[in-house]
């Protein structure tokens, strides 16, 4: 593979150069081309902080609702102790963390039926309302994204990023319990079952706040049986209150406005209530590691039935129309590998009924995924790192959104199967003029890399 079909950075557009006033899936484009860029992020800027809300903070009851409600989010969205603040769902740099969880409690959990916003750092919910009379059992969980946090470090390439921590905290409360999960439906929807404003008009009806864009829903218990009217109800309920004021909200640079646009475009893009997609989930019975990125280097190849395996639990969890999945590997065969779904195998069968590999491509893809993963040179050495790719330039902002979103969730579900096989991953999320597509010689544009996930057997630990 070589670099030679890079989309020149003179060609994307400078963050300062964004206009004002952008047309409905433009923002989108013009802030993924930005983050596809070799284009080098700006000098940091504060982080600030999550939405402060102002009702007493309510601790969970061990072991009330179907499923443990304290169980799923104590495995999955609580940062555990003694590890000042990492989140476990999010695998971006720094422990920013952008994702937070508004929770739609029906009767039966361990909290009277209401509106809360969880805090992750303390394990507790803040009540902002009381729920409709008739909204069935089971908690909804609205998933949504507080772009300053990842902008702040990241600059013009946060947009991805944040996309791609929503799925991830989807794949974990997935792991933890939750029944379904919802990553297209309508931000609209989502805004006014979260008793939120919807993020467009944010700043207006509630100055001096931070806006949240929602991108994803998961359900719990019987609210997967009921989920799309559940969510309709709440919608119908009427909004909640806000959030404490920040002096921070007034300070806003062109790319953190340009982002929050191009998020205002995805949470708009579906007008519909959105397609629930069961998780298969179990409950987790220990949770995960308190970081579960592994540092690099991640050094040694797995074998190719546990290879297998893990793009196979990716690949699985795609949706329809998702993203592709591939995996680079060096050593005396290097290559790009892909599921062989019509028995054309290239690599081992576990016992004749696991999944297969075969080959994609030839040579050793690993260099350039270093370079295009933002420099990244340990990612030369990894015993292979899995991909996912599509989401042409051309596409519209849904699809961005919705490819995304599905990434960060089968990369979150393929780093749990990593762990249990063995395996010490990292996700790789920021990548730079990555057109997988036009350096496999096909036309550029059409099939860039959305998310990776590098791997090594952690006996080198």
């Amino acid at each position: 593979m070589s670099t030679t079909n890079d989309v020149p950075t003179s060609d994307v557009p400078s963050p300062h150069d964004v206009p004002s006033s952008t047309t409905t899936d433009q923002a989108a484009r013009t802030s993924l081309a930005m983050a596809r860029s070799g284009a080098v992020p700006g000098p940091e800027t504060p982080a600030g902080r999550a939405a402060v809300w102002t009702s007493p903070a309510q601790p969970l009851t061990v072991g009330a609702g179907r499923p443990d409600l304290d169980h799923v989010l104590r495995h999955s969205l609580a940062a555990p102790e003694g590890t000042n603040g990492r989140l476990r769902p999010a695998p971006s740099a720094g422990a920013l963390h952008p994702v937070n969880a508004h929770l739609l409690m029906g009767p039966g959990g361990p909290l009277p039926a209401g509106r809360y916003a969880y805090d992750p750092l303390t394990h507790r919910a803040h009540p902002r309302g009381a729920a409709p009379g008739d909204v069935p059992d089971g908690t909804l969980v609205v998933l949504t994204v507080h772009a300053r946090r990842t902008v702040s470090h990241y600059g013009h390439r946060a947009l991805p990023l944040l996309l791609l921590d929503a799925g991830h905290a989807a794949a974990a409360l997935a792991r933890a319990g939750a029944a379904a999960v919802c990553l297209d439906a309508d931000g609209a929807l989502l805004s006014a079952a979260a008793g939120l404003p919807r993020s467009v008009r944010w700043r207006r009806t509630w100055p001096g706040t931070e806006p949240q864009h929602p991108l994803a829903a998961v359900a719990l218990g019987p609210a997967a049986d009921h989920a799309e009217h559940a969510l309709r109800r709440w919608a119908a309920w009427g909004p909640g209150p806000p959030p404490r004021p920040e002096p921070a909200a007034g300070r806003v640079s062109p790319v953190l406005a340009q982002t929050w646009r191009a998020l205002d475009d995805m949470t708009s893009a579906a007008a519909r209530p959105g397609e629930w997609t069961p998780t298969r989930a179990h409950l987790a019975t220990q949770p995960p590691p308190s970081r579960r990125s592994a540092p690099p280097p991640l050094r040694g190849a797995p074998a190719p039935e546990v290879l297998a395996r893990v793009l196979a639990r990716a690949a699985d969890a795609s949706p329809p129309g998702g993203p592709k999945w591939c995996a680079a590997v060096g050593g005396p065969r290097p290559a790009l590998l892909e599921l062989a779904r019509d028995g054309a195998a290239d690599g081992a069968r576990e016992h004749g009924r696991g999944p297969a590999l075969r080959r994609l491509a030839s040579g050793d893809a690993r260099p350039t995924l270093a370079v295009w993963a933002a420099g990244q040179a340990w990612i030369a050495d990894a015993g292979a790192v899995l991909l996912a790719y599509g989401c042409p330039e051309a596409a519209d902002a849904g699809r961005v959104r919705r490819e995304h979103l599905a990434a960060g969730y089968a990369a979150g579900l393929a780093q749990y199967a990593a762990t249990e096989l063995g395996l010490a991953s990292r996700p790789v999320g920021s990548w730079q003029q990555a057109d997988l597509g036009a350096a496999l010689g096909a036309p550029p544009g059409r099939d860039w890399i959305v998310h990776g996930l590098a791997m090594g057997r952690d006996d080198h630990q």
